[in-house]
């Protein structure tokens, strides 16, 4: 190799190297740009909760009757009679027109498989729903209590549990989020007061699901809850914030 072109080729060499050397100490100046930002901030989660009672209250119930095929039409005007019943029930209750649903009839075949389904006459169920939607908790709790009354007049009715709303959850969910937010800040400031630090501006924050939650229960969900058995509840929100660290 001659001289000038040795020391063209080792000129070559040192342009790489010192070209690697700037590289690396630009990718070494943003990986400690980057860390230094992760750590000038702190994540935390932060919730709020607030006892509520209750101010709406669903009751659900059906009464129905096993006819024969032949036996239809008279299934239907014992279906009338029986809803004469109901109606004059919830009318001793004192519940409202308006807020009662009552369906129209239904009907479906009943199968028994040990028999001989070609032989046997054909039973059907006919049914009604009965829904009930009302501000009066104290009512229809009592309603579902009362309703074996129904039962003695030879109407086979049947309840299901009152199911227990409350209708202002929107505007409770906005008003704990800031505190949630406050709980979470006080967190952060709690892990940092060691280190002689301090917490600063709130960077960014995310809501987490809302927990509708029967009075002393803890029993929470990832994908929320909403419990529908118990008057008096329990609205917990979490919030996930990021502050800054000073």
């Amino acid at each position: 190799m001659k001289a000038s072109e040795e020391k063209s080729f080792y000129s070559s060499i040192q342009f790489i190297i010192g070209l690697c050397l700037i590289i690396s100490s630009v990718i070494f100046s943003l990986a400690f740009y980057s860390s230094r930002i992760s750590t000038d901030s702190i994540s935390v989660t932060g919730s709020a909760s607030q006892e509520v009672v209750s101010d709406n209250a669903k009751f659900s119930g059906d009464f129905s009757r096993i006819v024969k095929l032949s036996a239809l039409k008279t299934g239907y005007d014992q279906m009338a009679k029986d809803l004469v019943v109901v109606k004059d029930f919830l009318k001793a209750q004192k519940i409202e027109d308006k807020d009662i649903t009552i369906s129209t009839v239904s009907m479906q075949q009943n199968y028994d498989y040990n028999q001989n389904v070609s032989q046997a006459e054909k039973d059907y169920t006919l049914r009604q729903t009965v829904e009930i939607s009302s501000s009066g908790v104290a009512k229809i709790t009592a309603l579902a209590q009362a309703t074996q009354s129904i039962i003695n007049k030879g109407v086979i009715f049947s309840v299901y549990p009152v199911e227990y709303y409350y209708r202002n959850l929107p505007e409770v969910r906005v008003s704990l989020l800031s505190s949630a937010v406050a709980d979470a800040k006080k967190r952060a400031e709690e892990i940092v007061s060691g280190t002689g630090q301090k917490i600063g501006a709130l960077k960014s924050a995310a809501s987490g699901v809302v927990q509708v939650l029967p009075a002393n229960s803890l029993e929470i969900s990832d994908y929320g809850t909403y419990d529908t058995t118990k008057v008096n509840k329990n609205i917990m929100v979490t919030v996930k914030a990021a502050f800054t660290i000073k």
